[in-house]
């Protein structure tokens, strides 16, 4: 006896109906037999009918060839045709269960329920999904963010809700997300029924950005920022966490009504800044590494969330270190000792250069006011000469101690870098580490001995080295020049000495005065013939111990009022 699928045991059978002359069983139709033989090719079904169907032997195998009914079976088929030329029925178990999953499907579709099915290969636009037939689930409905690698779930096993359904086109379409979306939301309202400040949860990973990461608390999304990921520094989240990792989060704060959730996982662990200056007092020696640069010094991290500043000051007790990176490199080891700590603004200074011996503090012995040193020209400024005397240590040359003689009007007109010089050392400033160095001094002063030299009244015979509108200076030896004052030039008094000098030209003068603190030597030429004003010199240079400040002009006018008084008598 047989039946279709979905009949009640009541209706007749299909031997009845069709000897009623009643069409029981119509072709496409699934109906129940019994298996009465099985042969090397085919397995021979009785459906009820005047004669048995045939069904090829295959339809009854596994994949590896395992037969799955024996003779006496109940099996579904499908009755294709009435009978073929040989009076047998034409029966299809194959397309009895294709036949079958399709009214599955339809019943899951008409009653929103949801399907398994096994994601067999990647096709355009999406995936092929084997859910007894072929079905397609498009990129964007495999899950509620985009997925980049679709091959990568090949083989994958889920469930999906159909949202597009024709079975006469053979065309099926599903969605993952559509059920994802619908328990999120269930979890979301759970989630937000209990959520509140100060809670630990777990969470999942869900996406990483330069900032932080975001953390799916159970249907709903938390932001833990990087600055609350660790009490150490991280340059990007990433260092710490890949997307679906579960980690254990605290609620730092909740907002109901715009639903933010800002997390912490530093605030679940301890802050290391406790007792900071307990484990790191002040002259403490100790090993960090290089985490970060900056123009004015390089951070170094002690412990995780412990990082103290090498100020690019306390780097070198003698270099001039422009920016950090000279000394240091990022994940550089290195060597300090602790300055000062400052637990409150979480801040510890540290210090390299005294790891080793201040130069400074013994430098007066290596070079002692007076000595004499050699070194090369490191820098030239418009105030001096920097001389190296070695690693770390220069000192200055001011433009004032270069020459006892010469107008120097900038140092470059003297040195070139590189050029080695000898100096004298002047005095030595070990607070503010300077070093002062001198040039001249490694000679006499020639304005020592200038008043022997050049004796008041003494005529003397030079070149003219400028003409200025004042008067003329005259060289009188390398680096000693004299000048004559317009009033003095001749007679009688010239407006432009440019008119009656010229450079080069030779002259002869008296000295009329020598004042060896100035530098400075006055001439006179129109006294050279004047026999009343050499007398007079000569008297001021005898009376010179007398007073130092008489002048060749105050002289010269007592001599002329004497002789004046003289005539009248």
């Amino acid at each position: 006896m047989t039946e279709t699928i979905n009949s009640s045991s009541t209706e007749p059978s299909f031997a009845e109906l069709m000897n009623s002359g009643t069409p029981g069983i119509k072709e496409g139709e699934i109906a129940r037999g019994k298996v009465l033989s099985i042969d090397d090719d085919f397995v021979q079904v009785d459906v009820g009918f005047k004669s048995e169907g045939m069904i090829a032997k295959w339809e009854f195998m596994e994949e590896d060839g395992t037969l799955t009914i024996a003779v006496g079976d109940t099996v579904e088929v499908l009755v294709e045709e009435g009978e073929d030329e040989d009076g047998r029925v034409i029966l299809s178990k194959e397309k009895a269960e294709r036949l079958k999953v399709w009214d599955e499907i339809s019943d899951a579709y008409e009653g929103d329920r949801a399907v398994e099915g096994t994601i067999v290969a990647r096709v355009k636009g999406g995936l092929s999904v084997d859910i007894g037939v072929k079905a397609f689930l498009p990129g964007s409905q495999v899950d509620l963010r985009p997925v980049r690698n679709l091959e990568g779930l090949i083989g994958d096993k889920a469930e999906f809700k159909i949202i597009k359904f024709n079975k006469r086109r053979g065309n099926i379409v599903l969605s993952r997300r559509a059920l994802l979306e619908t328990e999120r939301r269930k979890l979301r309202e759970t989630t937000l029924g209990s959520l509140e400040s100060g809670q630990i949860l777990d969470g999942v990973i869900k996406n990483l950005t330069d900032y932080g990461a975001f953390i799916d608390l159970g249907g709903i999304d938390g932001l833990l920022h990087i600055t609350d990921m660790s009490w150490g520094r991280i340059n990007h989240p990433s260092e710490l966490f890949n997307v679906g990792d579960e980690i254990k989060v605290k609620v730092l704060k909740f907002d109901p009504e715009s639903e933010r959730v800002s997390l912490g996982l530093k605030q679940i662990q301890p802050d290391p800044w406790v007792d900071a200056a307990l484990r790191y007092p002040i002259g403490k020696r100790l090993k960090g590494r290089v985490v970060s640069l900056t123009d004015y010094g390089a951070f170094i991290e002690l412990e995780p969330g412990i990082e103290g500043l090498v100020h690019v000051s306390e780097m070198s007790w003698t270099k001039r270190i422009k920016h950090p990176s000279k000394v240091v490199s990022i994940s550089d080891d290195v060597e300090a000792v602790v300055l000062d700590v400052d637990e409150r603004s979480r801040k510890i200074s540290l210090g390299m250069k005294q790891i080793e011996d201040n130069p400074w503090t013994v430098i007066e012995d290596r070079y002692p006011v007076g000595s004499q040193v050699t070194g090369q020209v490191r820098n030239i400024t418009n105030f001096g000469v920097f001389v190296g005397l070695e690693e770390g240590i220069d000192g200055l040359v001011h433009v004032s101690d270069i020459s006892w003689t010469e107008q120097i009007k900038h140092p470059s007109e003297k040195f070139q870098k590189g050029d080695e010089v000898e100096a004298v050392v002047l005095k030595i400033d070990n607070e503010n580490e300077k070093f002062s160095l001198g040039i001249k001094q490694l000679t006499p002063n020639p304005w020592d001995d200038i008043q022997r030299k050049y004796p008041i009244g003494s005529e003397v015979t030079g070149h003219v080295s400028s003409v200025t509108d004042f008067g003329v200076f005259v060289r009188l030896e390398e680096g000693i020049d004299g000048l004559v004052y317009s009033s003095e030039l001749a007679q009688e008094r010239v407006e432009n000495p440019a008119d009656a000098f010229s450079e080069s030209q030779e002259v002869t003068a008296l000295i009329v005065k020598v004042d060896p603190n100035e530098q400075k030597i006055s001439l006179s030429i129109r006294a050279v013939n004047d026999k009343a004003e050499r007398r007079a010199l000569q008297e001021l240079a005898a009376q010179q111990s007398q007073s130092q400040t008489t002048t060749l002009g105050d002289l010269l006018a007592e001599k002329l009022a004497q002789k004046s008084e003289d005539s009248t008598e």
